[in-house]
């Protein structure tokens, strides 16, 4: 594998903040279909990708999807030019015959309520991760969120599936305004040990 410079990381990582601005400069399907195509590689249990998302872009969209915001969050998201709704599908392993053909993985989860939960919420939450980091590679900025009615989000953008809201992520060209200072991150010895 190959090390990624000290600018790829800066873009990743150690330059990337959480963006509440944003300009008015709109991001094209093929930049949204682009950064699926990267996020889908990132890995997740049996290939299970249980992340369902929907790219609020227009408008009406954005209306149906503002009365499920807290208060600090509505401006923001309304200026946003995407925000993701990033779900988690609990049917899921109805695709496990094409997405893990070597195996029957099916059979794992049909009838385990408790772990179709866990692995739909951990690894669904994973993918939105990925998304994150694929909008950073791709020249974009991200303003992730768990602000809002996950139960209203879920019903007014996935009413009858099995699809559950996850969280929420404003995406587009960031700007300044609104930015806190970075918060502080810890050492190593902090967080972390080696055993």
């Amino acid at each position: 594998m190959t090390v990624l410079d000290d600018g790829a990381l800066d873009v990743l990582f150690r330059d990337a903040r959480t963006h509440n601005g944003w300009h008015d400069k709109p991001v094209s399907e093929a930049t949204l279909r682009a950064l699926w195509d990267l996020a889908k590689m990132g890995p997740t249990s049996a290939n299970c990708l249980p992340a369902r998302i929907v790219f609020v872009t227009s408008p009406e969209a954005k209306a149906k999807l503002q009365p499920h915001l807290m208060q600090g969050n509505v401006a923001k998201t309304m200026a946003a030019p995407v925000t993701a709704i990033i779900g988690f599908d609990l049917d899921f392993y109805e695709h496990l015959p094409e997405l893990f053909p070597h195996a029957d993985a099916k059979s794992w989860f049909v009838g385990n309520d408790a772990l179709i939960q866990e692995t739909a919420f951990r690894n669904g939450t994973l993918q939105g991760a990925y998304l994150m980091l694929a909008a950073r590679a791709l020249g974009l900025d991200c303003g992730p969120m768990s602000g809002f009615d996950q139960d209203g989000v879920t019903q007014a953008f996935f009413a009858d599936t099995h699809i559950k809201a996850n969280f929420l992520c404003n995406i587009g060209y960031g700007n300044n305004e609104g930015m806190f200072p970075r918060s502080p991150r810890p050492e190593f010895d902090q967080f972390c040990s080696i055993v």
